[in-house]
């Protein structure tokens, strides 16, 4: 496993790798040292950006396009799922489905899924135990009546927030 940080217009961001499949994403932190903090627990090695392999490079680039404004679908990102439970493969597969500019809901997602409004809190809880926001856009859950709520990403709320004006999503104010 590896890990790489690199520039956006957000800051620096992080991803980690094994192989052929991605396992971590990380948002900026206030520093660069806080995001390779957050990252490296089990990631392995920092490697240069120069030294990726071209399909991490290329996700680089497109990761830098989205912060910049131009929405990019991650569906196709090869993710290692095995470091999820199956609850939570379940939740996050079908928020893949939430395109950029969108947002749902938790019990939207529950119920999407096969469950009642009931598991709404159980799916904020695997949200905030995605290992790779952005990627899996967990950003694009809102609570019922469209508040933002719960985001265990760096900057929090405020963030959450910024992904989702940065991808034309229509906000509610109180």
């Amino acid at each position: 496993m590896a890990y790489v940080i690199f520039p956006t217009d957000f800051g620096a961001c992080a991803l980690a790798c094994r192989d052929a499949v991605v396992t971590g994403f990380q948002l900026p932190g206030p520093t660069e040292a806080l995001t390779d903090a957050r990252i490296s627990k089990g990631a392995g090695e920092r490697v240069a950006e120069a030294d990726v392999p071209a399909w991490i490079g290329s996700l680089l680039e497109r990761v830098r396009l989205h912060l910049r404004g131009t929405p990019q679908d991650f569906t196709d990102v090869p993710i290692d799922w095995s470091l999820a439970s199956d609850f939570q493969v379940a939740v996050y597969r079908r928020t893949l489905q939430v395109k950029a500019g969108c947002v749902a809901s938790y019990g939207e997602i529950s119920a999407s899924i096969g469950l009642g409004p009931e598991a709404a809190r159980a799916v904020g809880v695997a949200l905030a135990s995605n290992r790779w926001p952005l990627l899996v856009p967990c950003h694009r859950v809102v609570s019922a009546g469209g508040k933002m709520t719960g985001f265990s990403a760096p900057g929090g709320i405020r963030t959450k927030t910024r992904l989702l004006a940065l991808e034309g999503a229509e906000l509610l104010s109180e």
